[in-house]
């Protein structure tokens, strides 16, 4: 969406250095790693759930 006032703009090329795109790389690659334990956390607590709701179900409780 565009507003009233706004503009479009098109990006056609960054220039970086290499040096500060591998800086770059690096540190997203550390912050990956939180966001990766987080996930995890969350992956297995919903499969204990519904895991432990299944099994309700399926023993006829």
């Amino acid at each position: 969406m565009v507003s009233e006032n706004g503009k479009n703009v098109i990006v056609t090329d960054i220039r970086m250095p290499l040096w500060s795109m591998v800086v770059f790389m690096v540190k997203w690659a550390i912050a990956a790693v939180p966001a990766l334990v987080i996930l995890t956390a969350i992956w297995w607590l919903t499969v204990a759930l519904f895991g432990n709701m299944g099994m309700m179900v399926g023993m006829g409780r």
